[in-house]
């Protein structure tokens, strides 16, 4: 009989795994690909969708593009996983057993306790969420006036935060939409703990767009209608987007596999396995082991990086060979800000952190690197332009 291998997920970490997978194993597994969604989402490109919903078709990829006919895909809700039973338990269809599995399901929002933020927020973990961000943004604009603008505030400064402000500005701006901006963050800066460097030149673009950029406080509560900002700042809003942070997904919180106790993500080796040795997690569910104290960013980059090595992994464990370990290379980072983005520590080139044609160029070339890593490149020279 043959050996059993599930993949969860359709994220990067998920879509590149099974295109690896497929290389490595090429017939000697069964393997079967399961997701809550039947298409591939360019996720660190969603923020597109927030001013242009057209562009959802340059982003959403169907998995039937990327995985070969011998892989089976099941549309499903992951509700648990049996790691004595090998097992994983789905939502509306029967149980799906396996010999290997790799979890690669990606991360939630998290809330962090914050009354209010969950009911209120709007969150930006897939293509309805960026479509009703649209929504929500456009009727405020409808309901107010140049005296009276519409107040839209966006709580956490990180990669998607700053990114989401952007595309509001592009909105208002292309509009002539009557919308105050406000981006909280309650570390000191925008994009913590990244290089001072980077971060002044992304909150200049961002003052330079018109978006209030409140850092230092955090947001303590939230009402139907206002944000309550450390000890005594309120902000008035019509629209909430939340990005503060992610947890991991319901269904890793009774698995048998060590996690962290407070996001229950996944422990993983730097071999991707986890101590249940036919259990393997990768991509934002997982805190991958790397050397020195921290683990692998939760990052697209990270997880496209990732996804080969646990791929050759799941092979080797399959042909009863050692498993290789990984080790992130951080290759940079480009954020978009509308139109605009601001590349840092790419390409070993000597000017360490630059904006312009050069950065806007940049950011085109990895969106469309990964959409050709994964289908081919004629979807990748048609998302182009939108990127």
């Amino acid at each position: 009989m043959a050996v059993k291998v599930v993949v969860l997920g359709s994220g990067y970490a998920g879509s590149g795994a099974v295109t690896h997978i497929e290389e490595e194993l090429r017939g000697d597994a069964d393997v079967t690909w399961i997701s809550d969604t039947d298409t591939h989402l360019v996720l660190h490109e969603v923020h597109r969708c927030i001013r242009d919903p057209s562009v959802q078709e340059k982003i959403s990829i169907p998995v039937h593009e990327i995985k070969q006919p011998s892989t089976s895909f099941i549309q499903d809700t992951v509700v648990d996983i049996d790691t004595e039973a090998r097992t994983v338990e789905l939502a509306e269809s029967s149980p799906v057993a396996y010999d290997y599995l790799l979890v690669g399901l990606g991360s939630q929002t998290a809330f962090f306790g914050i009354d209010g933020l969950e009911e209120y927020a709007h969150t930006l973990n897939c293509l309805d969420d960026a479509l009703g961000i649209h929504d929500a943004v456009k009727q405020a604009a409808r309901e107010a006036s140049e005296r009276d603008p519409a107040q839209v505030v966006i709580g956490g400064a990180g990669l998607s935060g700053i990114q989401t402000a952007g595309e509001v500005a592009e909105f208002r701006d292309e509009r002539h939409a009557p919308l105050d901006i406000h981006l909280v963050e309650g570390l000191d800066e925008v994009l913590p703990n990244s290089d001072p460097e980077l971060q002044g030149a992304l909150r200049s673009h961002l003052e330079a767009r018109d978006v209030n950029v409140l850092c230092g406080e955090f947001i303590k509560k939230v009402d139907d209608e206002t944000i309550y900002i450390g000890d005594d700042e309120r902000v008035a809003y019509d629209v909430l987007i939340w990005t503060g942070g992610i947890t991991g997904r319901d269904c890793l919180h009774d698995m048998d596999v060590a996690k962290d106790e407070r996001n229950h993500r996944l422990h993983s080796e730097m071999t991707f396995r986890t101590e249940d040795e036919r259990v393997f997690a990768i991509g934002d569910c997982a805190l991958v082991d790397q050397p020195g104290d921290e683990p692998a960013p939760p990052t697209a980059q990270s997880a496209w990086q990732a996804a080969a090595v646990a791929a050759e992994n799941l092979a080797r464990v399959v042909r009863n060979q050692p498993l290789q370990t990984w080790t992130h290379t951080d290759k940079g980072t480009v954020v978009s800000v509308g139109e605009k983005a601001v590349a840092h520590d790419v390409l070993g080139l000597p000017f360490n952190t630059f904006g312009g044609l050069p950065a806007n160029v940049l950011k085109k070339v990895i969106a469309t690197r990964w959409i050709a890593d994964v289908t081919g490149f004629r979807r990748a020279i048609k998302a182009w332009p939108d990127m």
